[in-house]
């Protein structure tokens, strides 16, 4: 796309956009925005009339509110809390399962059938049964819907759980501990170490204070808080003199005067984006109703049309006969165990799908897994460990590399602890940090390190090298520090750790660029050697390695204080400014990382293999999301910057076409255009970085107006907004949030992103399945409807009553559909092929066009601009016209490369091939028998019009008079009755005994319907023997034959002419492969050049473990 654009098509791109505008323009009025606001905090704080102590005073004499002014501000604030969201009544929701369009069809026959009941019994005595599976089933298809709704609704209650029910407040100068619920605007609180902030807080006085944001803004590292009295100039979400409700204070204490409460806080406005996200229905659901929508409507035509050609002709004026007849076509049409086959299904793939740690809350998100089209992922806990990570060392000259990589340069070597340099390393690492244990009795690999990330990460690198790592630290004793802080950027402690000269060593680290200006030599096996110019371009080359590749540099430096001046019991104070600030000897660089998941880089490219764009969505660093990207497969080529560096060009004479990514900064998303919008979704391969949550929804909802079939993923509180609003939100169940968790569809239960990929596949699979099962399903339609046809047009004996139409629709077609859930892939490029509704230039383009047509038929308000949309009266007759319209017939028919769920080829295969065939299988058998019988067609003719005559007389009854046939012969009632009830038997097994070899032949789609591949489905085999037990129960047993009209004296030879159709199936089903593989196979996804499959290493020194257990023993 070039830079310059025409008006027009700035028209057409900002049309696909204009329903968003408008939703944004109606939620937007009246709220404050806390982006905007609080930056003029220490304006706003004068108006909480508190009394705080600022620096250089002590906090600690603050003398807050009184405890009246509290009290009063309650009132009128109300409390600390989330306002929870209205729900509806378990009782509303099932009555909005049972109005379905489906469901009300079947109450309405059902409750026909009862009423014709009434009137005439004795001609109606089936429907007594009719009626009552009729309701049965609309029932029992709202309570399998409802069972399935039942899931939690308690996304408020998580946002409750993270408020922590107590903080310490200082109220009239006295320190005291209240319900965090109580806390009003203006409160002092006092936030320490382990703390849960109560509220959104304006930091005035703060000791090593950092707070631990990764849930709210994706930040991987802890973020430090301090007073900044003249404010902050970041963002509200980064600002340095703020921490948020929720957040984890992880080291350090602080002050801080309450700004927000409850619903006004940070985490209430995600709560009121989650809340107020309805999230969307599945593709699957919506097809399904919109086959369903189809089938009722042909259904409802059909029968009134046979209602009306029956009361004129076979019936002559019989009403409650004609109306049965009518509901017997009306249940022939409509696929009664469609909608149970459907959850049936689902809750098999779903359960299949638990074993592979893959929880599924929805079940129509099993499919919709399959069918996404853009994955959007969180990084941090998500495609990362949120655990920082010693990647890289470099000491003595020379670079190391932590752990197993494929990402180093050939030169560096993999790490030995008895490298030069290394020992100081590690010891640094233990004896200078903060952290602390929940427990120092176990294993150290079996404790929970407490404190800073950074310093969590070192130790953890320094624990699994140090088999000592206690005594250590109890041996060597800290006699002084001065902790990490803003300003200075590094930390001291000094340590006794005897040496040549003495019995004291001062241990720091901090940013490499500090630690460096207090260094005067550097340690190279052993000695301090002066620290000269080509040593310093030594270090920024190992410096420029390390953070190019998005890695945090940490610098660790040393001095051996000489014994004749600091002797043992030397005491260092600040105060006294005696601990030596210069002289030191630098040791060497440490990179940390918040590394990518095991199996992620594979996972990542498996599902771009796939043709699914994935996207990284994250409130972390663009440099640190790019390098992370950069390492999974989630970006390969060129953005702008990268371009322009390499070829030296102007980033503003570089054409987004001419690159395929972009990292796009998290500022830039509230100023985008449309049609810039649709530069960066049309990339293909995107970062997002320093989002917050609102972002986050906002490119949820930009990419669904292309087109796209949404997933997104999150494990953090910021997640949850766009969670709920993609068609599918996936959250991770040991990592993530209590509030993702519950926004989401699905939760991997493992935190295994790589579960996505078998989840993916697992969708694909569903809905080839379950799309065989629906043509499966509907392929009897046709031989059920129209021999109803004939019964009224020739007329001739009715092949099918009501009753065994219900036996095969909810009888063995539901066991035989139901066994396609356990078919494997028919072909195993399942994971090579296109997603089923591609985002294509075209589909863009045509849902943009159609949506300007939408735009140019509405009004506006000339004063506001606001779009002025019609009444319900205006919007009806629209609908009623629209049929009119050239437009109309141009969305229908314009050319689309989606697949559906029931598309034209599924139903030309159900209506006009195999169910033709099967119609004139089940025709010829029941022509055949009658004629065994006695009964030539223009017998049946005859006797079936002479019901209808002026004489009426009825045929086919046990009491009906002697027929006389064409050949002469005599036929008594009984066994005219006994040859309708074989007739109508074979008719009924020809269905069944056609459709055995039709669930073969739906199977073929790139392979023919014979051979190993066909038949591995043995649960086919037991739906097909479960069929043939109804089948010979109904039709050979005596006292069935009462309601469904079977009759044993039928011959098994009559089974082979329904056996011989169902071979021309499947040769007609052979014949389709041929003619459609092509295509078929055209539709896969072209090889990504650049994809980097080998596995994502997992980290932690393995390969130094294992070296160095191998070198002990």
């Amino acid at each position: 796309m070039r830079r310059e654009m025409t008006q027009e098509q700035k028209e057409l791109s900002a049309a696909g956009y204009a329903h968003l505008e408008e939703q944004q323009k109606g939620k937007g009025k009246g709220k404050k925005n806390i982006e905007e606001e609080e930056k003029q905090v220490d304006i706003i704080l004068e108006e909480f009339h508190t009394n705080i102590s600022l620096p250089p005073a002590s906090a600690g004499t603050s003398h807050g509110l009184t405890e009246a002014e509290a009290e009063a501000r309650l009132k009128r604030d109300g409390p600390n809390v989330l306002t929870p969201p209205k729900k509806k009544s378990a009782l509303r929701r099932f009555f909005d399962c049972l109005s379905s369009l489906f469901n009300i069809l079947l109450i309405i026959a059902g409750v026909l059938e009862y009423i014709l009941l009434g009137i005439d019994f004795a001609d109606n005595t089936a429907n007594e049964y009719l009626g009552a599976i009729l309701i049965g089933v609309a029932f029992i298809n709202a309570g399998i819907e409802f069972y399935q709704l039942q899931k939690s609704e308690a996304i408020l209650a998580s946002f409750l759980a993270m408020i922590p029910p107590t903080c310490r407040v200082v109220r009239e100068g006295k320190l005291a501990s209240v319900p965090a619920a109580s806390l009003v605007k203006g409160d002092v609180v006092l936030i320490r170490m382990g703390d849960k902030t109560p509220a959104d807080l304006y930091i005035f006085s703060a000791t090593d204070l950092k707070v631990d944001n990764s849930s709210l803004t994706g930040e991987s590292e802890p973020q430090e808080r301090r007073c900044v009295a003249e404010g902050s100039p970041s963002r509200a979400v980064e600002a340095e003199n703020l921490a948020f409700n929720s957040t984890l204070i992880v080291s350090g204490e602080g002050y801080g005067v309450v700004l927000r409460t409850g619903d006004n806080t940070f985490i209430g406005q995600i709560a009121s984006l989650t809340g107020g996200e309805s999230g969307n229905r599945s593709p699957l659901a919506i097809e399904i109703d919109h086959f369903v929508l189809i089938i009722s409507v042909i259904a409802i035509i059909t029968a009134v049309i046979f209602f009306a050609i029956g009361i004129g002709s076979v019936y002559k004026g019989k009403a409650a006969q004609t109306v049965t007849f009518a509901v017997s076509v009306l249940v022939a049409w409509v696929p009664e165990g469609l909608p149970a086959t459907v959850t049936l299904l689902l809750s098999i793939a779903a359960k299949r799908m638990a074993s592979e740690n893959v929880l599924v809350k929805d079940l129509q998100g099993v499919e919709t897994l399959g069918a996404l089209t853009l994955l959007a992922t969180d990084k941090t806990g998500t495609l990362t460990r949120n655990q920082m990570t010693v990647t890289n060392i470099w000491t003595g000259l020379r670079m190391y590399s932590a752990f197993q990589s494929n990402n180093d340069d050939a030169d560096t070597a993999p790490f030995d602890i008895k490298a030069p340099g290394m020992r100081e390393i590690i010891d640094i690492a233990i004896l200078n940090s903060k952290i602390k244990f929940d427990r120092t009795d176990v294993p150290f690999d079996q404790r929970e390190i407490l404190g800073d990330a950074t310093e969590t990460g070192l130790t953890r690198f320094a624990g699994r090298n140090e088999p000592s790592y206690d005594k250590l630290r109890e041996i060597h004793e800290k006699v002084f520090e001065i902790p990490f802080n803003s300003e200075n950027k590094w930390a001291l402690d000094i340590v006794r750790m005897d040496h040549a000269n003495g019995p004291l060593t001062i241990m720091m680290k901090g940013a490499p660029e500090r630690v460096l200006m207090k260094c005067d030599t550097y340690l190279a096996d052993g000695q301090a050697l002066p620290l000269t110019d080509e040593i310093k371009k030594e270090y920024d080359d190992a410096y420029n390695y390390m953070a190019s590749r998005g890695h945090r540099v940490i610098a660790c430096a040393q001095m051996r204080l000489p014994g004749d001046k600091y002797d043992a019991n030397f005491v260092f104070t600040k105060q006294a400014n005696n601990c030596p600030m210069e002289g030191y000897c630098f040791v060497g660089l440490v990179s940390l990382e918040d590394p990518p998941k095991h199996g992620v880089r594979e996972a990542i490219g498996t599902l771009r293999s796939a043709g699914i764009k994935v996207m990284m969505v994250t409130g972390d660093h663009p440099k640190t999301a790019e390098a992370i990207a950069r390492k999974i497969n989630l970006i390969i080529g060129d953005t702008k910057e990268s371009l322009s560096k390499r070829t030296g060009r102007p980033i503003e004479e570089i054409y987004a076409d001419e690159v395929d990514a972009a990292v796009v900064y998290g500022d830039r998303i509230d100023h985008l255009q449309p049609h810039e919008w649709d530069e960066i979704l049309n990339m293909k391969e995107i970062v997002f970085a320093r989002t917050s949550p609102k972002h986050k929804l906002e490119i949820v909802k930009r990419a669904q107006a292309l087109g796209h079939i949404v997933g997104v993923t999150g494990d953090g509180v910021n997640d949850s907004p766009a969670l709920k609003r993609a068609d599918l939100g996936i959250a991770m169940n040991i990592s993530g949030s209590d509030v993702s968790k519950e926004a989401a569809n699905m939760i991997l239960l493992d935190d295994n992103f790589a579960s996505t990929v078998n989840g993916v596949r697992e969708g694909r699979l569903i809905f080839a399945n379950l799309k065989r099962s629906i043509q499966y399903t509907v392929s009897h339609s046709v031989p059920e409807v129209i021999p109803q046809l004939l019964y009224v047009v020739v007329p001739i004996p009715l092949p099918l009553s009501a009753i065994l139409i219900l036996v095969i629709d909810l009888g063995f077609e539901l066991f035989a559909a139901l066994s396609f859930a356990w078919d494997p892939p028919e072909s195993d490029q399942i994971m090579r092929i296109q997603p089923r509704k591609p985002v294509t230039q075209n589909s863009v383009l045509n849902r943009k066009k159609r949506a300007l047509r939408r735009t140019k038929t509405l009004h506006y308000d000339q004063e506001t601009g606001d779009a002025i949309h019609p009444s319900w009266g205006r919007r009806m007759l629209t609908h009623v016209q629209a049929p009119f319209t050239k437009n109309f017939w141009l969305d229908r028919f314009e050319k689309s490369d989606d697949e559906v769920l029931v598309d034209g080829k599924l139903l030309s295969y159900a209506y006009l091939e195999v169910g033709v065939i099967e119609m004139l299988g089940a025709l010829v058998a029941y022509f055949v028998v009658f004629y065994k019988a006695g009964f030539s067609p223009y017998d049946l003719r005859r006797a079936q019009a002479a019901g209808s005559s002026a004489n009426s007389i009825t045929y086919f009854q046990a009491g009906s008079p002697d027929f006389v046939n064409a050949r002469g012969q005599t036929l008594n009632g009984s066994q005219q009755y006994d040859a309708l009830a074989q007739a109508q038997s074979i008719t009924y097994l020809s269905i069944y005994i056609a459709q055995c070899f039709n669930m073969f032949a739906v199977k073929a789609k790139f392979k023919f319907p014979f051979g190993r591949q066909v038949v591995t489905n043995y649960w086919n085999f037991a739906g097909i023997i479960a069929g043939a037990c109804l089948a010979m129960f109904i039709i050979y047993t005596p006292p069935l034959h009462v309601v469904f009209g079977g009759s044993y004296h039928l011959s098994p030879l009559y089974w082979l002419i329904p056996a011989a159709f169902g071979c021309l199936v499947i040769g007609w089903s052979t014949l389709r492969v041929v003619v459609l593989r092509r295509g078929l196979e055209e539709s896969t996804v072209k090889p990504i050049k650049g994809l980097a499959m080998f596995p994502t290493m997992r980290t932690m020194s393995i390969r130094a473990r294992h070296s160095n257990s191998g070198k002990r023993e």
